[in-house]
Order: C-alpha cells, then structure tokens, then sequence
C-alpha cells in the first residue's frame, strides 16, 4: 500500500496526472487511484483535481513521504514520531536485507553517539539513519562517516550556517569564540571476511531545537539561523550524501575542504594513548595525519580535541 502511494507521488511529481493514466501507469483500478489520493491528502498533501488531472500543490511539512516528494536520491523513508534509536531500527532492517532506506523520526529516546555517548533528541531535531550496501572492503568503510559529515555540512551551510568538521566526523559551528557541536554521526558496520555486508550512517542534527532542551556544548540551527525546514534540510543532506558515495575517490578533498580540525593543535586520546600535535592532513579511509615532536603519525581511530594555540 505504502509503495503504491509512493509511485502516485512520484507521478505526480512531473506535474497533472488524469486518474485514468495513474491507473494505467501503476496497473490499479481508478478506485485505487482516488483512494490512494484521499490517503494522501489525509496524511497532510495538498492535492488538487481539475481538467487536466490531480497535481499536488503542497507537501506536509515533515515525514516520510514528505522528504520522498521531490528527492533526488535513490532513497526510501521509513518516519517515526518517536523511536528509540533511529541506527537500531536500521539494524533490523539490514538484517532484513533492505539497503537505501532511511529511518527517520521527531525523537528518539535511547539515541547513542561515538563511544556510546548520549545523544539529546528532543522533538524538532533531524534524527537519520541511512542503510547502506556498499561494494567495499571492510577497512574503507571508515570513508562513509566522512562522506556523511560532508553532507551534513553541506546541508547547514545551505541552511545558512557557518559550519565546519572537527575529525572525524563532527559538524561544529563557532559561537562567540566557542566552538559547538551542531551535527553528531554514528557509524555501524557489519561485514564478512574483507568486503561489507552493510553500513549504517546514523546522523542527529539539532535542527528546530531549543538551546533550553541542548547541553552547553551544543547549538542548533533554530538558536543560529530561526526556523529551518527539516524536510528541505534532510533532502540536501541525503543528495549529498548519494553524490558523495557513488565518487568516494572526490570525499577527502570535500572534507578538507570543510575542515576545522587541520591546521589546528590537537590531541587524541587513541587506544595506545594520547597523541597530541598539529593536524596536517587526512588520508584514506579517513586516518588523521598528526605532526608530534617524535614525527608524524596516522591515527585511524580516536577521540580529537582542538586544543589553544600555545
């Protein structure tokens, strides 16, 4: 039913559609048609109907289908008003072998960050997890986060944010001198022997979030910019996202591109220890290049702090 509704907004993307050709097109009786229309307009899309057939001429603000209408990208959106964890709910659908789906929600109330953090996902922020079947080694999987960190600047920045990319993946926006986070990601990945199974890009933006609802670290785009529209932002962000991962040859220069983090003193608290220096670059996969006082070093891994200037 859902995938039916889909293909009628998709036709009706390229502009008035006769219920006649609907039916023809998607091999349903006119019955269905007008049924599959009534669901629509009831799920919050303005459609209309004249002579030259049914044309929608406005889209919910936010949700699945939504975000679908008008996307230029091969995904397909399963929304939620509240989950517990948007990557969670991706699992199950990689068990199920689904790829290119998005799992979309308001609010999560068990959403996670690296290293098993807390992410805060009160209603209103941008809560995104893609399902990805990658023809990949599994040690190139790291490219993916980068990719995603990449789009999501790209979306803010088209919000009109100032936004850049502290390694490896975390989108922060200056502040009165102070650097706050804006976008966490989350990758997960399953693989067997050298290739990937699956990736999940599992992303939390603080979008029409209130600083009150937000640690002091944070920021969102509504303290920063006002009200943004969250469909238009998740769109931008998976169009990027697809362009940049059918060209991952093209993501590191992208993302120096967007970088906070190279140039700057920092230290990195690794598995082995802390590694502190000035970041010069980063190569693939995704591996930070550090310069310390014992030489340089390739950190592929690791929690990164942008230290003062001494």
């Amino acid at each position: 039913m859902q995938e039916t509704r889909r293909r009628v907004l998709a036709a009706l993307e390229g502009g008035p559609t006769t219920g006649p050709a609907l039916a023809e097109r998607l091999g349903v009786s006119r019955a269905a048609v007008w049924k599959h229309v009534q669901a629509l307009r009831e799920a919050g899309f303005d459609i209309e109907s004249d002579g030259e057939g049914y044309r929608a001429v406005d889209v919910p603000e936010y949700g699945g289908l939504a975000v679908e209408f008008g996307l230029d990208a091969p995904f397909t959106v399963e929304y939620h008003d509240e989950v517990t964890s948007t990557n969670a709910r991706a699992r199950e659908l990689a068990a199920e072998g689904a790829t290119d789906v998005v799992v979309l929600a308001d609010t999560q109330t068990g959403g996670r960050g690296r290293l098993d953090r807390a992410w805060a996902s009160p209603s209103g922020g941008v809560y995104a997890s893609v399902v990805c079947r990658p023809d990949l080694p599994t040690a190139h999987a790291p490219i993916y986060t980068l990719a995603a960190a990449v789009a999501a600047t790209r979306a803010a920045r088209e919000a009109g944010v100032g936004a850049g990319i502290k390694w490896p993946n975390d989108v922060l926006v200056p502040v009165d001198g102070v650097e706050r986070k804006l976008v966490g990601i989350l990758t997960e990945m399953e693989g067997e022997a050298d290739r990937v199974s699956w990736v999940i890009v599992g992303v939390g933006v603080n979008a029409t979030v209130p600083a009150s609802a937000l640690p002091g670290t944070a920021t969102s785009l509504l303290e920063l910019v006002g009200d943004v529209d969250r469909r238009a932002f998740v769109q931008t962000f998976l169009e990027a996202f697809d362009d940049l991962r059918t060209d991952l040859d093209g993501v590191l220069d992208a993302w120096r591109e967007h970088a906070l983090t190279l140039g700057r003193r920092v230290r990195v608290e690794t598995p082995d220890g802390a590694v502190e220096g000035e970041a010069v670059d980063v190569v693939f996969p995704g591996a930070l290049v550090v310069e310390t006082d014992e030489g340089e070093r390739r950190i592929s891994a690791g929690d990164c702090e942008h230290l003062r200037p001494a």
